[in-house]
């Protein structure tokens, strides 16, 4: 077939403003080929060059003592200690979307989310140990969202599960805003000696580039592209750019490729993730500085008369592109044949600033590498600051029990145990924390230490103030980690947003990452690694802002984790103060329908302050959670239920009961503990409140009461009643 003519309709099809076309026309002074073309959109698109935000990107805090690799790699790397046999040990993690693909085709393209984030995690060296994911969907009541839940939650179980990592933790959302927009937010996490990493820098000219794992086809060929863009009612037509995964075939992939990496022959690899082969190759060469010549001739293919464009923009799963020590070849070699994987050298690392790319003995491609990647167009666009919120107006008082059953009633607040079922939680035999809420906790095998995983946001404070939110998110992920007894390392974002060409969804972007960056700073977690996910729209309609916060935790001994469950005669002690804050709160929300009112305020002096008495403190605390949505009430109903108790809390007030102020946490401990915790508040100067006492079989919130077991009832029972 002959290319088609480079037409004003073909270039804006590739996501290419006309601007984009004629600096392109600069950089080659010649028009370029039809497959040139593909390749300069997918590595200009917004999903590989964060064009909108990378000045922003820029601010955030990435470094410390801790880190071994920030942003820039396929994951962050991050120090926590000596193994077993004193070899300094490193946890690898990162969080990346696959928003756009999850609406299209639900469980392929949760997936192969969950397939890309693997091999994000393992291309670095480590074995993984934990997965998350963070999902967002619209209304219950919504005709899509019923499909989308129950593809979604499969696909990530799917994959996930036939691979061989725990899920340990994650969030399940439901708004109205992600109606036409679904949010599907991969976690993974792996363990590997500090000083075995592996890295993407090509190095050394003449080298083989190699292509390993699974055959290229046709499917998710444009995938990058398309997720760069706004959704309308061509949708259907977008259902071929999502790939296929087998997570069968990562499986072994992942063996071949820790196996291979034992040997020595790795100088770099990278995975072939969005754009495919042109995406590997180009960050390999930009990285070490060199140019890449690939024959298409050698690429192994599943389909028949693929063109070089298809071959080049094709996202199929499961495959890796190495640069390779070449007296290592027959080793190397041998190690994918034993695992039934294709092996196959398809090019050579080059000297010249160039991507050459042949088929069937023809140049289809010839461009300066370096102006694919780190030269892609840089954006610093037009924002505007978010307008004030919406004062909040009187608020009614609310019966506790009344306001109570609401949250547990609803699809956002209710036990997500269906969806938790599909995962497998215990793959590995080293969680030792189940999912919750609030994140779980795995043991670093061979040793004494564990690491706890939580992942956050709370999109209707971002919405309503962007910095305030940001800041949150962050604070939200140190509670959660500190409430297990771990002292925070490290953060990774995926940052969901809508259109950044329209002023007001760009400051959104801005000034969420500037919360998100004090609250990293102020806390002492850096931001890693990450991702950003733009254009989440549908006919104009964006989706709340969803900057999501995913952070590991070490708990340097097993003694020294939280993890007991509240039990009768524990007292419940506020630490942080009474509530006060009902703007944006769940319970305006679910309770009385409203969405007003300003975000509560972060003091990140306080937040660390707090984190700090806890885990100075906890082995005084049996059980423990952050106050966070729902307020007191909603904290002190999980922690009795979980541990199958009812609670009595001495609070009355609407405010005092459901409000949102943050940096707090309840504690329950037995009378002895207390005491001392009061103590030690004292010396610390934190307020620590006793507020009621765990035991009987009823939830007594101030005046109102109700028996436990119909409250754990509707809370078990809601999920399955929403989605059946």
């Amino acid at each position: 077939m002959s290319d088609p003519a480079l037409t004003p309709e073909l270039i804006a099809a590739h996501g290419l403003k006309p601007d984009e076309y004629d600096r392109i026309l600069e950089i080659m002074g010649r028009e370029p080929s039809f497959t040139e073309l593909g390749i300069f959109s997918a590595m200009w698109n917004e999903h590989c060059s964060y064009k909108s935000s990378k000045k922003w990107l820029r601010t955030l805090p990435t470094k410390g003592p801790q880190v071994i690799c920030g942003p820039g790699e396929n994951a962050g790397v991050v120090d926590i200690g000596a193994g077993a046999d004193g070899t300094r040990q490193a946890v690898v993690f990162k969080m990346e979307s696959h928003n756009h693909p999850s609406y299209i085709e639900p469980y392929q393209g949760a997936a192969t989310g969950v397939g890309g984030i693997l091999r994000d995690v393992f291309t670095m060296g480590a074995r993984p140990v934990a997965a998350m994911n963070a999902l967002s969907f619209g209304e219950p009541s919504h005709p899509k969202t019923r499909q989308l839940v129950h593809g979604v939650v499969e696909g990530v179980g799917g994959y996930g599960n036939c691979f061989g990592v725990p899920t340990v933790g994650g969030e399940v959302r439901f708004h109205a805003s992600y109606n036409g927009n679904c949010l599907v937010n991969a976690f993974a996490a792996g363990i590997a000696d500090a000083d075995a990493i592996f890295y993407s820098a090509a190095s050394g000219v003449g080298r083989p580039v190699v292509y390993l794992g699974a055959k290229t086809g046709r499917d998710g060929v444009g995938g990058a592209t398309m997720a760069s863009a706004e959704f309308d009612d061509t949708i259907d037509e977008k259902r071929p750019t999502v790939q296929v995964g087998d997570p069968f075939t990562e499986k072994r992939l992942m063996e071949a490729c820790l196996e291979l990496m034992a040997t020595g022959a790795v100088v770099s690899i990278q995975d072939m993730g969005a754009a495919g082969l042109t995406c590997s190759a180009v960050e390999m060469g930009d990285k070490g500085g060199l140019g890449i010549r690939l024959d298409l001739d050698r690429v192994p293919v599943r389909e028949e008369a693929m063109t070089a464009y298809e071959m080049m923009l094709s996202e199929s799963q499961e495959r890796m592109l190495m640069v390779l020590d070449p007296e290592k070849e027959d080793a190397a070699r041998a190690v994918f044949e034993k695992w039934d994987l294709d092996f196959a050298i398809v090019g050579e690392t080059i000297a010249e600033d160039r991507f050459i790319i042949v088929h069937s003995g023809e140049t289809k491609a010839d461009l300066p590498l370096s102006t694919l990647a780190s030269s892609a167009p840089e954006y610093d666009r037009p924002w505007e600051p978010a307008p004030a919120p919406a004062p909040l107006g009187d608020v009614p008082a609310v019966d506790g029990i009344d306001g109570l059953r609401s949250l547990l009633g609803s699809a956002n607040y209710c036990a997500r145990d269906w969806v938790i079922e599909q995962y497998d939680t215990q793959v590995m035999a080293d969680t030792i924390v189940p999912p919750a809420h609030d994140g779980g906790v795995i043991r670093v095998h061979g040793t004494d230490k564990a690491l706890a995983f939580t992942a956050d946001v709370t999109p209707r404070y971002v919405k309503a103030n962007p910095r305030q939110g940001g800041r949150q998110a962050v604070a939200e992920a140190y509670r959660n980690l500190v409430a297990r007894g771990a002292r925070p390392l490290a953060a990774t974002d995926n940052l969901n947003f809508g259109n950044p060409e329209k002023p007001a969804i760009m400051g959104q972007l801005v000034e969420a990452i500037g919360g998100i960056g004090e609250a990293c700073l102020a806390l002492d977690m850096p931001i890693v690694s990450g991702n950003v996910s733009l254009y989440n729209e549908t006919d104009g309609t964006g989706i709340d802002p969803t900057p999501t916060i995913g952070a590991v935790g070490l708990i340097d001994a097993l003694e020294h984790r939280i993890a007991g469950r509240a039990d009768v005669r524990m007292l419940a002690l506020l630490l942080g103060g009474e509530g006060t804050h009902l703007g944006r709160s769940a319970l305006l929300a679910e309770h009385l329908g409203r969405a007003e009112g300003d975000a509560p305020h972060v003091d990140l002096e306080a937040e660390r302050v707090h984190g700090e008495f806890i885990l100075a403190n906890r082995a005084w605390i049996t059980a423990c959670t952050d106050l966070s949505d729902g307020g007191l009430a909603l904290a002190a109903f999980t922690l009795a239920e979980a541990g199958g108790v009812g609670v009595t809390l001495d609070v009355d007030t609407t405010e005092g009961l459901f409000g949102e102020d943050q940096g707090r946490y309840l504690l329950a401990c037995t009378f002895d503990c207390a005491e001392a915790l009061m103590v030690a508040a004292g010396q610390a100067g934190v307020t620590l409140t006793m507020v009621g006492q765990f035991g009987g079989d009823t939830v007594k919130l101030g005046r109102s009461e109700a028996p436990l077991e119909g409250l754990s009832a509707l809370y078990r029972g809601r999920f399955g009643e929403l989605f059946g």
